[in-house]
């Protein structure tokens, strides 16, 4: 980790190379005049919209829907199976286990036909208090256990010993962009209803946290995180039971979950704070996480260790290295699909347009990990097996 002032604003960055684009967004965020302490980036950093992805902001007073982002409560869930991998052949893997995974879990832009049951959806909350979430109720029904597009994905793993794990990348769907998107314009309307001094170009306008549209954004920002937990346990309900299905004797232990995009009320420094973590996993003493890598690369089981600066976080993946615009026009679609091929793993490379999410357009998932040794420390690593991508 290095730290440097921006502004007046010391911000700490675990990254060797911060991209131009994220160090534009970073020289941004350090003008917001309600940063507390300081600002804190992940070694998988790279541009976002507004806030780069790896970011952690903490601020006095204030809750930003852009430093959360549109995909809220994305996140990581995990599960080991019992099985051993090499007592699984070829055959029912693809033809039992991966295509039953896919008859059952919709993916990119696709929906269940039905509505899902009730039960699998967020329990607990006053669904007519939240604007849009009771807009957007009903198709979010067809949306819970789908896996969504771009980064996301399902994987099948290894472990060390050879065993098998299950694990999924997704968030809240449609329903997550929609709440983003529409607390972000009312934040934009209030700010140049009150001449904010907040920049509109840098796209991170604010809600007090006193202020009526605030607490509507708070809660339904709580719903989605909740919702794309749903989503997530609900897609590794149904994997586990296609396994089940092949392997009628499988075991599977509880899920581990963590989420990277979201705010949340915490205490730092002897304060009480607002900690936006966009891109970011929550990393405290002891806590369980996931940090995944790139397509054909290692994920790693983490255990935090609660360091202060990163405001007891770390990074929530590889992080990319190129646009998915870039990874189109400058990968060899040969040379990304051998090296897959070479592991012997099952992937999703098809075509030019699949080398938005191949491992070339990642950063080093090892490099990554070697970059935080003072925010985790890892208790299992993860080679792939089989991957899914929406």
């Amino acid at each position: 980790m290095y730290e440097i002032a921006l502004n007046g604003t010391p911000v700490k960055i675990w990254a060797r190379y911060v991209d131009p684009h994220a160090m534009k967004e970073i020289v941004n965020l350090s003008t917001l005049p309600f940063i507390f302490h300081h600002l804190a980036f992940m070694p998988d950093v790279h541009g976002g919209k507004g806030m780069p992805i790896g970011g952690v902001l903490a601020t006095k007073g204030v809750v930003i829907p852009n430093a959360v982002g549109v995909d809220i409560g994305c996140g990581m869930c995990a599960v080991k199976t019992s099985l051993k991998v090499e007592d699984i052949p070829q055959e029912v893997l693809r033809k039992q286990i991966l295509r039953g995974i896919r008859k059952q879990i919709p993916l990119g832009f696709d929906h269940h036909k039905e509505a899902q049951d009730e039960s699998k959806m967020p329990q607990g909350f006053d669904i007519d208090s939240l604007t849009v979430v009771k807009r957007q109720y009903e198709s979010a029904k067809k949306q819970v256990g789908t896996l969504g597009g771009g980064n996301h994905f399902i994987e099948l793993q290894k472990d060390g010993e050879g065993t098998l794990w299950v694990m999924i990348h997704s968030g809240s769907r449609n329903l997550g962009a929609q709440v983003g998107g529409f607390y972000n314009e009312k934040a934009k309307v209030m700010n140049r209803r009150w001449f904010s001094s907040v920049d509109p170009e840098i796209d991170m306008a604010f809600l007090p946290m006193q202020s009526e549209e605030a607490h509507q954004y708070w809660n339904e920002m709580n719903y989605c995180v909740e919702f794309a937990l749903c989503n997530r346990r609900l897609m590794m309900e149904r994997i586990c039971s296609v396994i089940g299905e092949a392997y009628p004797d499988a075991q599977f232990e509880p899920m581990i979950n963590i989420a990277h995009n979201y705010a949340v009320w915490e205490n730092h420094f002897d304060e009480n704070v607002i900690v936006h973590r966009k891109g970011a996993t929550r990393a405290r003493e002891g806590e369980v996480g996931i940090i995944p890598g790139s397509q054909g690369t290692r994920s790693y089981i983490v255990e935090g260790l609660g360091n202060p600066d990163s405001f007891q976080s770390c990074s929530h993946g590889a992080g990319r290295a190129m646009s998915r615009t870039e990874a189109v026009r400058n990968l060899s679609l040969e040379a990304e699909v051998s090296r897959l091929e070479e592991q012997g793993i099952v992937h999703a490379i098809r075509g030019q347009k699949d080398l938005e999410e191949a491992a070339g357009a990642y950063k080093d998932i090892d490099e990554v990990m070697a970059n935080q040794t003072d925010l985790v420390k890892i208790v299992t690593a993860l080679s792939p097996v089989a991957v899914i991508k929406g």
